[in-house]
């Protein structure tokens, strides 16, 4: 909060001034007028005029909440004839808002005596503006004298042109007479605005009809993208792209991102447009890219990284620029200003459902001239969710909150909603801009079944744990090449893929203290969709119990009612659970395992959900056929969770290939007759490989950066240690910019390429010169323009050992949650059978644990091994004994076992040769492993302390 608004409370406060209270929803319209009056006494706290010679009948300058101003139009001193370019003025129909009545308050502040002269008198001029019903167009109030006749004739005439539809050219010789003669006449700004609207909307509806004409005649075809639409999204197509500004809110499955980048097709030729924002979850953005790209040819290319490569991006747009929620809350100026979208898609739309919400105000800052709201579930919980996006299309088409309540909802006596009415109404408002479609009315158009895969990033823990695994795939499968793998080797193989797999969903499967799980979140908002339907029912499916225990859990909290049909379940009790789904109205979920992909009868649901992905795509249609089988009356959705840039999202593209071969041998489906069949071994390779290979189409999810943190990345790599300080200052303006103090600052074109890599302006000073500043500012002998928000960086001998220190202390939590993985997993190696295996990772384990004692000493860079975390010096164990870090019982074996880490346990293996077997050496690997764990809680509880 800045100390003018904080100040200007306190005087509030002191002066008794409250915000004035209401019973609930139910105002009245001058209740709302004046709340309005309190929130520009108590919120708006200057003004810039922009007419100085026109004393209180101008037009001034408003500063906005969001960084931006408002125009505010003082025409009248008492009735409500003022104007504003702020949402709120435009939507309420009240003729005021905050702005106008701060200006208002202000004014007589200034100077009570003159402020009630000038409100008796009068505006001097003519003032042409748009009255209180906006459908009317601009209206004119003359003073009394001062204004030639053939002037009020001319006004007069023309103001009544421009209402009657004489267009831009009436308006411009109005505009041309107010900047000749702008003491004898005003013509407000928003009167271009209506005008503008106006032919817009003619226009719209001149093209909508020659469009439609066009395509009766079949001089333009709907055949826009490379597959055929069906009946029902060919309607989809005209309605999102003749209406400009518009919802599709069909049911999930029905293909709503085919229709939309169909719609932008037919855009992209009769409206001109060239730069597309598809606004979209995460977990979705992937899907995205793949629908453009096999819909389509054109660019696409979705935004994360840090600010100088999404600056980069924006600058040279690709036709599809893909961001999600989250991003949009960080770039929306951005977007705006450097991207200049013609179209915005946002996709899964009710994320916009609450208004209060920064995201929600972020994206409905996005300027476009079309935008496209697509969303399975415009109405989640109350009709308000309906507003808040149809808001976003059309400001105007619901009027403001305070009229919306009132019409839609019965208010009870304390002004809060009891009950719902003239919901036809509401249905018939909303149906300008809204085309809903549900299965039900179509189902005569639509495929037996529809498939969406929903692609969503692994957490950080996941990630980690997932990596190890990965690593041993991958150097199984080097040895592979060269020879073939031993049976403990494959058995390895396989535990790691399958370890591989497990994570795909959660940690919890293989540790139960993670209970991390992105799957499970979207599951739970996928429901809400799938299950909007009363009749619609839901078959989730996992390989993994842990997996639908989770999924049970999340239920249970939800109220969503399921059976439960997995191996361990007793046969007569899998049968109730089955006929309780079948028959039971308020069981709507049936969740099951592999024992129920096969043999059972589960038609009653009209939807399935694999929460992760079978090797076999038998398997896979398998479980779909449990509801997508013989005298299935309803279509089908499909839900895939697969974790992104993972062996399950390359498992997607294996099963294609499989089922390629079984549409081959079963229905005679090739090309050309012919299919290539690799055999043995080599397939066995490929396959691996394929599953392994890195995945460049789909940018990775990158958390959104602290734009503070990053500016001072970026400025820290630019000056290394000859950055002294570095603030965040912000003018009277309320501008922020960067202060950045330096040893010596280098020549001006030095900072041209830094300046795009940071958040804020860049003004640069010499280290001397920021002391002498600081030292003025704190006597008080100066008083900056610029006051201080925030002291980002402030080096000095003090705080670069506390930096140090945290450094080294987070880079040796680092190496230790390390070496608990692979001491987790050493369990797991064990606990299968793998116990040499396991003891390969006692020497990691150990040297892990001794580079952190290190780092905590201040001994990091004593170490030779480089990038390598698994080598240490031989003389560190010694050191750390010396500096009372490791006892001295322990030096040796410490040494000894990250000796072993450096011969990648060549020591055991040797060791088993000349035992004569595994066998023999099984009780020296658990000795080693045990040391090794030693170590590691003595290198916890000595950081610890």
């Amino acid at each position: 909060m800045s100390a003018q608004r904080a100040k200007q409370r306190k005087s509030n406060r002191a002066k008794g001034t409250k915000a004035p209270t209401y019973l609930g929803w139910s105002t009245t319209d001058a209740q709302e007028v004046d709340r309005r009056r309190w929130r520009g006494r108590t919120q708006v706290f200057g003004y810039e005029r922009l007419e100085p010679d026109f004393g209180h009948f101008a037009n001034f300058q408003v500063d906005a909440s969001w960084g931006g101003s408002y125009t505010v139009e003082i025409r009248d001193l008492k009735e409500l004839r003022n104007s504003c370019t702020c949402r709120d003025f435009e939507t309420s129909g009240l003729g005021t808002c905050k702005h106008i009545e701060g200006v208002l308050h202000l004014l007589a502040k200034s100077g009570k005596r003159r402020f009630n002269a000038a409100a008796k008198e009068g505006s001097s001029r003519i003032e042409v503006y748009i009255g209180d019903d906006p459908e009317d167009g601009p209206v004119v109030a003359f003073p009394d004298g001062g204004v030639p006749a053939e002037m009020v004739r001319e006004v007069e005439a023309r103001a009544t042109a421009v209402r009657e539809g004489g267009g831009t050219e009436s308006l411009a010789r109005l505009q041309e007479m107010a900047l000749q003669n702008p003491e004898l006449l005003r013509v407000s700004g928003l009167v271009s605005r209506w005008l503008e609207r106006n032919l817009r909307d003619r226009e719209r509806q001149i093209r909508r009809d020659d469009i439609l004409e066009e395509i009766e005649s079949g001089r333009l075809s709907l055949d826009l993208i490379k597959y055929s639409l069906f009946p029902y999204q060919r309607d989809g197509v005209l309605h999102l792209a003749l209406g400009e500004r518009a919802m599709l809110a069909d049911d999930m499955g029905l293909g709503k991102t085919v229709q939309a980048i169909a719609a932008t097709e037919l855009l992209s030729r009769i409206g001109n447009i060239e730069r597309v924002v598809v606004v979209t979850p995460t977990s979705l953005m992937a899907e995205w890219v793949e629908q453009i790209s096999g819909a389509t040819d054109r660019s696409c290319q979705t935004i994360s990284g840090p600010l100088h490569v999404r600056l980069q991006k924006y600058r040279n747009p690709a036709f599809f620029t893909i961001v999600n929620y989250e991003r949009v809350r960080i770039d929306v100026d951005r977007i705006g200003d450097i991207l200049k979208p013609d179209l915005v898609i946002l996709d899964e739309a009710q994320r916009i459902k609450n208004w209060r919400t920064k995201t929600a105000e972020s994206v409905k800052r996005l300027p476009s001239r079309y935008a496209f709201v697509l969303t399975g579930t415009p109405l989640e919980n109350r009709i308000d969710d309906v507003y808040s996006i149809v808001q976003y299309l059309d400001p105007g088409l619901l009027g403001p909150l305070f009229r919306f309540n009132r019409r839609y909802y019965v208010l009870n006596e304390r002004g809060r909603p009891e009950s719902l009415q003239n919901l036809d109404e509401l249905h018939q408002r909303v149906s300008k801009v809204m085309l809903r479609r549900r299965k039900t009315e179509i189902e005569q158009d639509l495929p037996d079944r529809t498939v969406n895969n929903y692609y969503l990033p692994m957490t950080e823990v996941q990630l980690e744990r997932y990596t190890d695994y990965e690593l041993d795939v991958r150097k199984l499968g080097s040895i592979a090449k060269k020879r073939l793998l031993t049976e403990e080797e494959f058995k390895r193989l396989q535990l790691s893929l399958a370890c591989m797999r497990m994570l795909c969903d959660t940690p919890y499967i293989l540790d139960d203290t993670e209970r991390t799980c992105p799957k499970l979140d979207e599951l739970i908002r996928i429901l809400e969709d799938l299950l909007s339907e009363p009749s619609s029912k839901v078959i989730i499916f996992s390989e993994w119990v842990r997996m639908l225990n989770l999924v049970g859990e999340r239920l249970g909290e939800s109220d969503i009612e399921f059976a439960w049909h997995t191996g361990s379940v007793p046969l007569p009790k899998r049968r109730e659970e089955v006929l309780r789904f079948r028959e039971d109205p308020d069981c709507r979920v049936f969740l099951s395992s592999e024992s129920g992909g096969a043999g059972l009868n589960l038609q009653v649901a009209n939807a399935v959900v694999n929460l992760d992905l079978p090797w076999n795509p038998a398997r896979l249609e398998q479980r779909i056929a449990r509801a997508w089988r013989k005298h299935q009356k309803r279509s089908v959705s499909v839900v895939n969770l697969v974790s992104e840039s993972t062996i399950e999202h390359r498992m997607l593209y294996l099963l294609d290939e499989k089922q390629t071969l079984s549409d081959a041998v079963l229905d005679g489906e090739t090309e050309d007759g012919t299919m290539r069949l690799p055999s043995g071994r080599e397939a066995f390779l490929e396959r691996l490989e394929k599953l392994l290979q890195p995945f460049e189409a789909v940018a990775p999810h990158v958390p959104a950066p602290d734009p503070a943190e990053e500016s001072l990345a970026a400025l820290k790599d630019a000056h290394d240690r000859g950055l002294y300080a570095v603030e965040l200052r912000k003018d009277k303006a309320g501008n922020q910019f960067l202060l950045v103090a330096l040893e010596s600052v280098p020549a001006p074109e030095d900072g041209d390429a830094l300046a795009a890599r940071c958040a804020w302006p860049v003004q640069r000073i010499d280290r001397q010169s920021y002391l002498t500043m600081l030292r003025m500012e704190e006597s008080g002998l100066l008083d900056f323009s610029a006051s201080r928000v925030e002291v980002l960086h402030l080096d000095s001998p003090e705080e670069r050992a506390k930096e140090e220190a945290r450094r080294n202390r987070e880079e040796a939590l680092a190496l230790l949650e390390d070496a608990d993985r692979r001491q987790r997993m050493a369990s797991l190696l064990t606990g299968g059978g793998f116990a040499l295996e396991a003891a390969k990772q006692a020497g990691p384990i150990a040297s892990l644990a001794v580079r952190a004692l290190a780092l905590h000493v201040g001994l990091d860079g004593e170490d030779d091994g480089g990038a390598d975390a698994d080598r240490v010096s031989p003389d560190i164990c010694q050191k750390l004994v010396e500096a009372g870090a490791l006892p001295e019982e322990m030096e040796i074996k410490a040494y000894w076992l990250c000796a072993e880490a450096s011969d990648d346990g060549q020591v055991l293996a040797a060791e088993a040769g000349e035992n004569g077997g595994l066998q023999d050496v099984l009780p020296s690997a658990a000795a080693l492993l045990a040391d090794a764990e030693r170590i590691l809680d003595h290198a916890k509880q000595h950081i610890a302390a």
